[in-house]
């Protein structure tokens, strides 16, 4: 994903450096990334860092200093954990140190669910393909083998959906983008082909003046959805030449002379991780 996201200035122009100040302005004193409260958060310092990666510009230093505030993230829940080993894979070449980077791996099995996938709650029954594609991220980030890949595979057949495509809970009807890009990515980890159904699923989600919606009924498209559903349809070799330009009027209309991104027409609020999906979605049409 970063390697493609590095393609976004090419698109972006002049206001390249824009992005960048916008992503550096989101750094808060303890060199944590704010999130829309403004507060300091992991989730969002991944973005920010992953933005900055994009477009080569150096992480703060303080950064570092915040990720070791939180050792092996033991009060932190799932999401949180795994955002504590892709930050810490994107601000050090070596990642935690040895003994940080087993302890987050070893909390990581905690999260293992009923059906060998991983769930975002301790003690789950069903997993989701999302949490199955945040912990294999993560798993790769601290360099630990992954275990289970049959029933991580298992566990995202069960939320299959009726239509063709995945959700994160068993037996829906219909699925959503995130949770089928989600999904697809980890099957292509695992060495297990996709079910070509997928790419027509993910197509037939495009607005008609571009982006992609998050479920058949959503509404609006959305700046994740977007950047994902590119993400996945170029991985999976599809055509998405048409959607090219619809796509980049869409990804046009979400940005801001502040140098930030919207999530969607509907959002009014900036910040770093819609930011860096417009940066993924540009990569992806900048092709």
């Amino acid at each position: 994903m970063l390697q493609v996201a590095r393609l976004a200035p090419t698109l972006l122009g002049d206001s390249r450096d824009l992005v960048g100040t916008f992503l550096r302005d989101g750094v808060n004193a303890d060199g944590g990334f704010r999130d829309r409260a403004g507060d300091s958060d992991l989730y969002y310092t991944v973005f920010g860092v992953e933005g900055l990666l994009a477009l080569r510009e150096p992480v703060p230093e303080t950064t570092r200093d915040y990720l070791e505030r939180f050792d092996a993230g033991a009060s932190l829940d799932f999401v949180h954990l795994t955002c504590l080993a892709r930050a810490w894979a994107s601000v050090s070449r070596t990642g935690p140190p040895p003994d940080v980077a087993t302890r987050i791996a070893a909390r990581l099995q905690s999260f293992r669910s009923g059906d060998g996938g991983y769930a975002v709650t301790e003690g789950a029954a069903d997993g989701t393909p999302y949490a199955c594609f945040l912990a294999l991220g993560a798993m790769q980030d601290l360099g630990a083998p992954l275990a289970g890949a049959g029933g991580m595979l298992d566990c995202l057949e069960r939320n299959r959906t009726a239509d063709g495509a995945y959700a994160n809970h068993p037996g829906a009807d219909e699925g959503s983008t995130p949770a089928t890009a989600a999904a697809a990515m980890v099957m292509r980890h695992l060495d297990r082909q996709p079910d070509p159904a997928v790419v027509p699923w993910l197509l037939a989600r495009c607005h008609r003046d571009g982006g992609f919606f998050a479920a058949p009924r959503a509404p609006l498209p959305d700046l994740l959805s977007t950047a994902t559903a590119l993400h996945v349809l170029a991985a999976l070799h599809a055509d998405v030449g048409p959607l090219r330009e619809p796509c980049l009027d869409f990804v046009d209309t979400l940005w801001t002379s502040a140098g930030g991104f919207y999530g969607s027409w509907a959002d009014q609020t900036l910040d770093c991780e819609y930011t860096y999906y417009g940066l993924l979605a540009l990569g992806h049409l900048s092709l």
